[in-house]
């Protein structure tokens, strides 16, 4: 390898290093098992590492491969080659942040898994990556009424099964 080789390699690196655990926890987000979200990770950035020289230089190389890793799981989602669904999830495999209660995790994750890919998506890009409607529009390629409208059917689904005592006293 080369000078400049070599020192793409390590930038690439850095970037890797810096950016794993948040597209990590993006993937376990959207697939809801551990193994796949690593799977999606991995294969994210292969595809970024492949167009590497061209996302350096962008104005944000993390937005690229947020995007990419969209689309790969919608991609994977579409194609249906894995029928398996994951049934239980563990708190090692969900490894919650510092002060974070454990079981709401897993009531989360679980109950994200219920919902339909696309649902999860715009879930995961409007609240757990906090992007506008516009935005998670123009990245899933829909139109911003069906963010929204997405996003508050999901909600509703969700909230039940992650907390079902305020459903019942806030109807």
């Amino acid at each position: 390898m080369g000078v400049k080789a070599d020192r793409q390699a390590e930038e690439f690196t850095a970037f890797v290093r810096s950016s794993g655990t948040q597209l990590h926890q993006a993937a376990m987000l959207l697939t809801g098992d551990h193994h796949l979200a690593e799977d999606l990770t991995q294969a994210t950035y292969a595809k970024v590492f492949v167009h590497w020289r061209r996302v350096q230089t962008a104005d944000s190389p993390l937005a690229y491969a947020r995007t990419t890793l969209l689309n790969t799981f919608l991609s994977h989602r579409r194609l249906r080659r894995n029928s398996e669904r994951p049934s239980d999830l563990t708190d090692a495999d969900l490894s919650p942040p510092p002060g974070a209660d454990p079981g709401t995790r897993v009531d989360l994750l679980a109950a994200l898994a219920g919902l339909p890919p696309l649902d999860r998506a715009v879930v995961v890009l409007r609240y757990w990556e906090d992007r506008s409607v516009a935005d998670t529009a123009t990245h899933l390629r829909i139109s911003e009424s069906a963010v929204r409208t997405r996003a508050r059917r999901a909600l509703l689904r969700l909230r039940p099964l992650i907390d079902p005592v305020s459903e019942r006293t806030h109807p």
